[in-house]
């Protein structure tokens, strides 16, 4: 983890950690969040993260960046003991990392292409719970978001991907519905992200919801 001069986090502060949150919707949550957080963002980019920060403390907010890759499982394990060691908990896990695939019928999937998207989409989601369950514990809370693109034509690598790690965020939601941690699944509107883009070029982006403002509105049906 890389500490920032304002990432000193008190004892007793609430923690985030949010992993892909150098863009997109992860930036606009972790600069949401960051006024009751103290946020621990994860990305590979770290120009991404250091940006973000630059946002954060410009706020007044505190954050932690890791700058590292969510497949790396050793790189991940090590960031979990991390947090437990410095602050024995994280009281709200928000998973945002995806891929996109480039669009191509499916007779034409590309093995590499394939082997990204079920790597971070699907693999690092089934090694990161593991990790992250404990800290969470019975009263922390984990959010996924939900794009069904499952079975669309051109969307096979996406699709199958992102629709297995819901069906995974599904069975740990319905396993932990009793004992915890409180697993919440969201449905974003549609974003000018840089994901969205290589999925619609050309797409007029005028009518789509603003990262921020998306953040805002999910926050608000977590009821945090």
């Amino acid at each position: 983890m890389t500490n920032t001069a304002s990432s000193v986090a008190q004892s007793g502060e609430k923690i985030a950690l949010i992993t892909g949150a150098s863009r997109g919707l992860g930036a606009a949550f972790a600069e949401a969040l960051a006024g009751d957080y103290h946020v621990v963002a994860v990305a590979r980019t770290t120009g991404g993260l250091e940006d973000l920060d630059d946002r954060i403390q410009a706020k007044g907010g505190q954050a932690t960046l890791a700058p590292m890759d969510i497949t790396n499982d050793d790189a991940m394990a090590q960031l979990c003991r991390s947090i437990h060691d410095r602050w024995g908990k994280v009281d709200l896990w928000v998973h945002t990392a995806i891929h996109g695939a480039p669009l191509t019928p499916a007779d034409h999937i590309d093995a590499k292409d394939w082997q990204k998207s079920m790597s971070i989409n699907l693999d690092a989601t089934a090694r990161l719970i593991p990790f992250v369950s404990p800290l969470l514990g019975q009263s922390g809370q984990a959010v996924f978001f939900d794009d069904d693109r499952t079975g669309q034509k051109f969307f096979g690598s996406y699709g199958a991907t992102k629709g297995a790690q819901i069906a995974l965020a599904k069975s740990w939601q319905m396993e932990t519905a009793a004992i915890g941690p409180k697993v919440s699944i969201l449905t974003p509107n549609g974003m000018p992200t840089g994901t969205r883009a290589r999925f619609f070029p050309g797409e007029d982006r005028a009518p789509l919801a603003h990262p921020h403002d998306e953040a805002k509105r999910l926050l608000a049906e977590l009821a945090l």
